[in-house]
């Protein structure tokens, strides 16, 4: 019995042995550490198209973008009105026309005009008579006819007249005649009620608010004439950024209906004014550029965006490229050891040259990837998702 025990148990294990040689599933394979999130070890061929750079400080000028407009340079600007009340007669100046200075825009009819000329006229006689009572006065008294206190009066007399045609001129001056006007009338002594409105600059007529047949008042703006061959630019500085711009710094105007925006040449120019006070409804500062305009190309109320550049300050920043966006938020990936790299979160602040300024998630001397950091964080989703 125990050399057939000994020979089936020897079968048995033969059998087994040959079962387990024919199997065909490997061995079980360790499985690769698991990295945590935000976390990524890329290929070697993506490896080798990263470019990694440390975070320094750069003297950065920041850019402020604000919106604007065209405008009249108002020391270039003449609102004209008429001299004396009166009704509208002639209107010479039309919208849009150009003028020269003491060109005739308009011809009103004026009773006081004529009054004032009236009374001057009478003066002018009054004095005349009493110079010659005066001239006789000294004669007489000469010859001892008269007394020194007859004399003193008629010369008086004389002195009260003279100061009131002074008087009566100078108002014919302030109600618009000119001093030859006023000559004429004293030797012609015919009355002209009818009063010129000049205008006082050369430029364009940008307004008129008066028809013909109007009664208008000294108090009227009946034109408005400008000068477009140099025109302001005006805009609104925040109140928390008014302490980076001065007069002086360079600006950039862009024009969006002249078609120089973003991309496009653009007009330069300087900061000619920085206000003093703040608004308090809007909580801005008003800042002002001046521009050469003699093609006419930029008219008054055109919308316009001013790039104003900041005095240069040591910043900490990092080039646009090696920022990722993931909705609102924006991060980078910091260089780890061992091939690995981490996505960072960081808060950026302005932007220039490619540059932007970091407010917090990094600090300077940390290696972050400068260019690849799109594919890279392409492929830690890829990971993350398979």
């Amino acid at each position: 019995m125990r050399p057939h025990f000994l020979l089936s148990l020897t079968a048995t294990a033969a059998l087994l042995f040959s079962l387990a040689g024919c199997s065909d599933d490997p061995a079980p394979a360790a499985e690769a550490p698991k990295l945590p999130p935000g976390v990524v070890r890329p290929e070697p061929a993506l490896q080798q198209t990263l470019k990694v750079a440390p975070v320094a400080t750069s003297a950065f000028s920041e850019v402020l973008r604000v919106a604007g407009r065209i405008d009249f340079d108002e020391q270039r600007v003449a609102r004209i009105g008429a001299s004396v009340t009166g009704r509208v007669t002639d209107l010479y100046g039309i919208l849009g026309q150009e003028v020269k200075a003491g060109q005739v825009l308009a011809r009103l009819h004026s009773s006081e005009l004529g009054t004032a000329q009236l009374a001057f006229l009478k003066a002018e006689s009054q004095t005349d008579l009493q110079a010659r009572n005066a001239e006789r006065a000294r004669q007489l008294f000469a010859a001892d006819v008269i007394g020194r206190g007859e004399l003193q009066r008629r010369e008086s007399e004389l002195a009260i007249a003279s100061a009131e045609m002074r008087a009566y001129r100078d108002q014919l001056r302030v109600l618009g005649m000119s001093a030859a006007a006023v000559a004429q009338l004293a030797r012609s002594g015919s009355i002209d009620s009818y009063s010129p409105v000049f205008s006082s600059i050369s430029g364009t007529v940008v307004e008129r608010n008066v028809a013909q047949g109007q009664v208008v008042q000294p108090a009227d703006a009946l034109y408005t004439v400008a000068d477009l061959s140099r025109v302001w630019v005006v805009a609104e500085v925040p109140e928390q950024q008014a302490a980076l711009v001065a007069e002086g710094q360079s600006v950039d105007i862009e024009v969006p209906s002249l078609g120089n925006g973003a991309g496009r040449k653009q007009i330069t120019g300087k900061l000619i004014y920085v206000g003093r006070t703040v608004n308090p409804q809007t909580r801005t500062v008003l800042v002002r550029t001046e521009l050469e305009n003699k093609e006419g190309r930029l008219k008054p109320a055109m919308l316009a965006s001013m790039l104003i550049n900041s005095a240069p300050t040591e910043q900490l920043v990092i080039p646009e490229s090696a920022i990722v966006r993931d909705g609102n938020d924006e991060q980078v990936y910091l260089e780890l050891p061992g091939g690995q790299y981490r996505l960072a979160k960081v808060r950026l602040g302005a932007e220039s040259d490619g540059m932007r300024v970091v407010h917090s998630g990094v600090k300077a001397g940390d290696r972050v990837v400068v260019d690849g950091a799109f594919h890279l964080d392409n492929e830690r989703k890829r990971l993350e998702q398979g």
